[in-house]
């Protein structure tokens, strides 16, 4: 990371208060969507909290734009992932790579491999996903007619399922909202099976190497 870079040092600066901003969004959305004999004050404080943090994590984007040196609509397209997780703040604790990233270069070299380090992003991602996936859908299905998906336990069941690419079929969103959900989580569930898959591939395939390598000739 360039520390002579305003963006790069903004990143380096801001990720980490954002990651756990992200957190605090997350919950404050679980306990609004899961504690449902919550007092109506509560409710109204995690609303405003979750306005609140919306607020910064749009303010967060404009200031990053504007150090990119970009004009708006070039860096709407550039920056997919940023722009995504600001319309979608469930999934701002998805940015898990630029957070360990800003992590290591307070701390120095990375500790982990490149497979490992793979694999635990993915997993984490995974876990983060599933539960914001299982609140969101929960959330619209709860009560919807002909809904299969009655309890927040049956939200987890079909997240971890979607995920996994199993598909049971015996939960299913039958709302738009939450079908558009789905479709969203099975794409990432393919996404992040696919790097895992691939990195632990990898992996054995280097490890194979080095113990041929180590065979004297002729072996």
């Amino acid at each position: 990371m360039d520390d002579d870079n305003p963006s790069a040092r903004w990143e380096q600066r801001s990720e980490i208060p954002l990651f756990l901003a992200s957190l605090l969004f997350l919950a404050a959305y679980a306990a609004r969507v899961l504690a449902v004999s919550m007092p109506p004050f509560w409710k109204d404080v995690c609303v405003y909290t979750m306005a609140a943090l919306w607020l910064l994590f749009a303010g967060e984007y404009v200031v990053r734009q504007r150090l990119s040196g970009e004009r708006f609509p070039r860096y709407v397209r550039t920056h997919i992932l940023h722009t995504v997780v600001v319309l979608l703040p469930l999934l701002r604790p998805l940015r898990i790579v630029p957070l360990y990233d800003a992590i290591q270069h307070r701390q120095g070299e990375p500790r982990l491999s490149l497979h490992a380090r793979v694999i635990a992003y993915a997993s984490l991602s995974t876990l983060l996903l599933g539960f914001a996936g299982a609140l969101a859908v929960y959330h619209l299905e709860r009560g919807a007619p002909g809904a299969t998906m009655r309890t927040f336990g049956d939200a987890v069941w079909w997240a971890a399922a979607t995920l996994s690419t199993v598909g049971y079929g015996d939960i299913t969103p039958v709302t738009f909202g939450g079908r558009t959900i789905a479709i969203g989580m099975m794409a990432g569930g393919l996404a992040l099976l696919g790097a895992v898959t691939g990195s632990f591939s990898s992996w054995l395939l280097q490890v194979f190497a080095r113990e041929s390598d180590k065979r004297p000739p002729g072996s």
